[in-house]
């Protein structure tokens, strides 16, 4: 039976637990890692004050007429306000939609910047400068801030936590993401009538993967999040109160040779009488350094399955980004294409 497991972090944010409860919740981990890829946590210790900011902001900027938000549009980077059907998602994994670009969601990315790390040599196009509506919406930017903040330190909490499950000494990954390109993305699904049409065919967000290391999610407990299993069947999944979900991305999946799942999920939020059901989320993206290479990691080699050709952390996001944003189909992705497209109903 399909389950998204609910696990208690806490141990792993606490200085005073001990060894064994830690080593339980890493079996937790490696075991939801290996058969869903999807995991609920608790115990990460963001309060609901956060999301309550966090939640506000989005609703005051979102609520702005659809041209003022189009000023904070970013071509070229990932960065800024994307307007609806502006994104194909499921052309990251190099299947096309319907319509190419016809993901309905509107969002407003922020992230990582050159000026945040010490490195000298940081390519602008893995950190651009972010855009903010601070002319628009005051309240926007801190709140924004203070959430992005507290879901990176979640992010490196479950990275450690991750490097215990898979047997690595500790601190394995540290020149991998002392200068990671993360990045928040902050989805909406409602919109008022007369900006888009809603007749026929309509994709929330298209299938797809992640594209880094993992992924700490906050959404709205409403329907629209659907996750594919191993037999090719679409499950729907809402968050349990206070929890956080987490998915782990494409480069974890290379590292470890798909010991760890890298699971396809989409978004198909629900329709009634002619309306979207108002649906908020927030993906914070965990993703490494830019020149980091994503090469199988050592007790992952397989006997039955060769392992990834090496690529470079920027190299995997900007492909997958260029299916997204301009629909050029990314190499070597057959693996997870071939899952999305036998995939079939939910029963």
């Amino acid at each position: 039976m399909f389950t998204v497991p609910i696990i208690d972090i806490s141990p792993y944010a606490d200085p005073q637990s001990t060894p064994e409860q830690r080593a339980r919740v890493a079996r937790q981990l490696d075991e939801a890692s290996a058969t869903v890829g999807f995991m609920q946590i608790v115990g990460h210790g963001i309060s609901q004050g956060v999301v309550d900011g966090l939640t506000e902001a989005l609703d005051a900027f979102y609520a702005l007429p659809l041209d003022v938000k189009k000023n904070y549009t970013r071509p070229g980077a990932n960065r800024g306000y994307s307007p609806p059907k502006s994104e194909s998602l499921s052309m990251s994994l190099g299947v096309a939609a319907a319509n190419q670009m016809n993901d309905f969601y509107e969002a407003f990315t922020v992230g990582s910047e050159q000026s945040w790390y010490a490195a000298t040599d940081l390519p602008e196009s893995s950190y651009p400068d972010n855009t903010w509506p601070d002319d628009a919406v005051a309240s926007f930017r801190p709140a924004v801030e203070e959430w992005f903040a507290q879901a990176r330190d979640v992010s490196r909490i479950l990275l450690h936590a991750f490097t215990e499950a898979l047997g690595l000494p500790d601190g394995y990954f540290d020149a991998l993401t002392d200068h990671s390109i993360d990045a928040l993305k902050m989805n909406n699904y409602t919109l008022p009538e007369g900006e888009i049409e809603l007749a026929g065919e309509l994709t929330g967000m298209g299938a797809h993967t992640d594209f880094g290391i993992l992924t700490v999610l906050w959404a709205d407990r409403v329907p629209g999040l659907q996750v594919l299993d191993r037999d090719g069947t679409w499950h729907d999944v809402q968050p349990e109160p206070g929890a956080l979900i987490v998915n782990l991305g494409d480069a974890m999946a290379r590292w470890t040779n798909d010991r760890w799942m890298s699971t396809i999920h989409r978004v198909d939020p629900p329709v009634v009488d002619g309306r979207i059901i108002r649906r908020r989320s927030a993906a914070f993206f965990f993703d490494g350094n830019f020149d980091a290479v994503i090469e199988t990691l050592p007790g992952c080699s397989r006997t039955d399955q060769p392992g990834y050709p090496p690529i470079t952390v920027a190299d995997n996001i900007n492909a997958k980004l260029a299916g997204m944003k301009q629909g050029v189909a990314p190499k070597a992705v057959d693996r997870e294409a071939q899952r999305l497209t036998s995939a079939r109903a939910a029963r």
